[in-house]
């Protein structure tokens, strides 16, 4: 902002008449206000706005796993999500083998009654676990960092040795792209700690056509 300094004439009355003279002087403190009300809003908006992630654990390409280390998955904690067109969804629990009868397939949908119940029943255990967690940090005012938590979080989910393996698998190109994420999302909200997306079978594909006949 300009600011114009008059200065006082120094003639007497009665004297000679001389020109005014005027200098200019800029006064800055307006805009060192506004850069300090700058640098404050986006120090606080950049905490604001700290992008949400999505953490997917994909498997490696290259299978240097042997028959030794590898990990066998009990049947009974195994269960399959199949996802169909029309925002429809199946599971069934088990394997699909020649020794045993096909199993039944469940249909049920994206709605909190159905798959997202469907998965706290079967994870009840570790959910709890994590929930109670949670609560004692609150009840206690404990303040951890992050990390803390999430190793913690991830200790629980080990720790349940009955914890359900779900299989992820889309039927065919008809499923929405929503569908996976809205499954990946019921996962975290169910604190699952074991899932994959995975190719259906054709085994698989003759059960849901069977089903859905």
């Amino acid at each position: 902002m300009g600011e114009i300094i008059q200065e006082e004439s120094s003639q007497k009355k009665g004297g000679k008449r001389r020109p005014k003279k005027h200098s200019t002087h800029i006064d800055m403190t307006p805009m060192v206000d506004l850069m300090c009300l700058l640098i404050t809003f986006f120090m606080l908006t950049t905490a604001f706005s700290k992008p949400k992630v999505m953490e997917i654990t994909m498997p490696d390409n290259t299978d240097t796993t042997t028959t030794k280390n590898k990990t066998t998955v009990r049947k009974d904690l195994t269960y399959h999500i199949i996802l169909a067109g029309g925002d429809k969804v199946y599971w069934y629990q088990g394997a699909i083998d020649k020794e045993t009868p096909n199993p039944s397939l469940h249909q049920t949908n994206f709605s909190k009654d159905g798959l997202r119940k469907f998965l706290l029943e079967k994870n009840k255990k570790t959910f709890e676990e994590i929930v109670k967690y949670k609560e004692k940090l609150i009840k206690d005012k404990l303040i951890v960092a992050d990390s803390t938590m999430t190793k913690r979080i991830k200790e629980i989910k080990k720790e349940d040795k009955k914890a359900p393996v779900i299989l992820i698998k889309a039927a065919d190109d008809k499923v929405k792209y929503k569908n996976i994420i809205d499954v990946i999302d019921e996962m975290a909200i169910c604190n699952i700690g074991s899932y994959a997306i995975v190719d259906i079978t054709p085994q698989e594909k003759k059960l849901l056509e069977t089903a859905v006949k």
